[in-house]
């Protein structure tokens, strides 16, 4: 039936004259040339034992990710090579899903169809990707979180890396992985240092490595912010691996949870090449975690440093002032000396002359005493008779004179005492018409009754 069919159209011609002719126009068209493409790689397989790569590139579109162009592609020997070294380099597994610039060149066979072969892969055009991608999130993050990321210069200054290091680090707060070997050697170095630091440490284990890891690494500082604990610094440490496994380092929203912490940050993830996202955005970035773990026993060292400097300080200043106060004292105590020996001898002068004028003068004194007694004495012994003499003239006078006024005798004179109702009666007033005198005489007392009263000019003589 096929031969019928084939002479049934003298133009037929068989399927393999027509693909031979195909084969025949592409060699012509591309025979040795080869091109570099940048394409994404997906339905790729790897045939370990006869060390195949077997995959498809694709090209989309940006907007709606639609693909656009699609051919196959396989590479070996030296290409498969040049892929190790790639993965290498970078640190990017070939793999589905990543973007590349690969130098392939153009074959079609009968039994397989078109495809490109693979023939070298361009590592800087991946790790410019990386970096492109690094620049686009710090770009991003500085535009976006103005209030506490800024760039100056080449410098980026976050809210976390303005933050004040307390003066001693001892509550850490670690975000890890529970295997990372970084993990053991950050524990190790700071329980082991030789100062004898003592270290509360609590454990936030999560997964390290790979961008759909993020969130989960992110719920993680969270969770230490909402702990409501009193940590002095977050520590976030990982061990070495490829570059791509840093790639979760370089996440916007990771990036930017740490630039915000409100505790410090110190990064030591293993990374010894370029710094990560995290690590600008940080307080303080160490290239390994056991360089991150020497940086808190050096601070806790700095702050005992200075205070052993300041206890130097002190005694040197105290055994300053001590010494001072010493020359001081000794100053003083031979101006006191001096003063007091001065002194001393003045005083022992003044009683030297005290004494001599305790010595002489009551013997003056007393002479001039005696002296003064004497003439008193002799002045006593003088006025004596004349003072009494006088005295017993001036008696004598005052005795005439009580005798002179003494009632008798003014009675035995002629004059009369009147008395009224038994009491002397010196007021005329006193003696009404009718009342009963007695009169008393030098001799006599009579008593009457008045029986007229008148009132004398005051004229009148007496004769005694």
């Amino acid at each position: 039936m096929e031969a019928h069919s084939y002479q049934s159209n003298p133009a037929a011609i068989r399927l393999s004259e027509l693909t031979t002719q195909i084969r025949q126009v592409i060699d012509e068209a591309f025979g040795n040339r080869t091109f570099w493409v940048i394409a994404d790689v997906t339905s790729h397989t790897y045939k370990e034992q006869s060390n195949y790569h077997y995959f498809e590139l694709v090209e989309k579109d940006k907007a709606s990710a639609k693909i656009l162009t699609k051919i196959a592609g396989r590479a070996w020997g030296n290409a498969s090579i040049n892929i190790s070294n790639f993965e290498q380099a970078t640190g990017q597994k070939f793999k589905n899903d990543i973007n590349v610039l690969v130098q392939v060149a153009v074959q079609y066979t009968p039994a397989f169809g078109l495809q490109l072969n693979l023939l070298d892969i361009d590592t800087n055009f991946t790790l410019g990707m990386f970096e492109q991608q690094r620049k686009e999130t710090l770009q991003k993050l500085v535009i976006e979180n103005p209030g506490f990321i800024q760039k100056s210069g080449e410098q980026f200054i976050t809210r976390n890396n303005s933050l004040a290091l307390n003066k001693v680090l001892q509550n850490i707060a670690i975000i890890s992985s529970a295997t990372s070997a970084g993990y053991q050697d950050f524990r190790h170095t700071l329980e082991n240092n030789s100062f004898g630091y003592t270290f509360q440490i609590d454990d936030y284990f999560t997964l390290m490595q790979g961008e759909t890891n993020a969130k989960q690494f992110l719920a993680k500082i969270v969770e230490v912010y909402q702990s409501g604990k009193a940590y002095d610094v977050l520590v976030i440490i990982r061990g070495g691996g490829a570059q791509t496994d840093f790639l979760i380092f370089d996440n916007y929203d990771l990036s930017r949870a740490i630039a915000k912490f409100p505790i410090p940050v110190i990064t030591g993830i293993g990374h010894q090449k370029n710094e990560t996202i995290a690590d600008l955005m940080a307080h303080t970035s160490t290239k390994t975690p056991t360089k991150a773990a020497e940086l808190i026993i050096a601070h806790n060292r700095g702050f005992e440093e200075s205070l052993i400097g300041l206890q130097k300080m002190m005694l040197i200043k105290t055994y300053q002032l001590i010494n001072y106060h010493k020359d001081r004292l000794a100053h003083i105590n031979q101006i006191t000396i001096s003063t007091t020996r001065n002194l001393l001898h003045e005083q022992h002068r003044n009683i030297i002359n005290l004494s001599r004028l305790v010595l002489t003068n009551p013997k003056i004194m007393i002479s001039n005493k005696q002296k003064d007694l004497s003439n008193i004495v002799s002045n006593i012994q003088s006025y004596n008779r004349i003072y009494f003499a006088n005295k017993r003239g001036y008696i004598s006078h005052f005795q005439s004179v009580v005798r002179l006024m003494s009632p008798q005798n003014i009675l035995n004179k002629g004059f009369a005492i009147l008395k009224v109702n038994g009491r002397i009666a010196s007021n005329a007033d006193d003696i009404a018409v009718g009342s009963e005198l007695t009169v008393r005489l030098a001799t006599t007392e009579i008593k009457t009754t008045v029986n007229a009263k008148s009132t004398l000019d005051g004229n009148d003589e007496f004769n005694l």
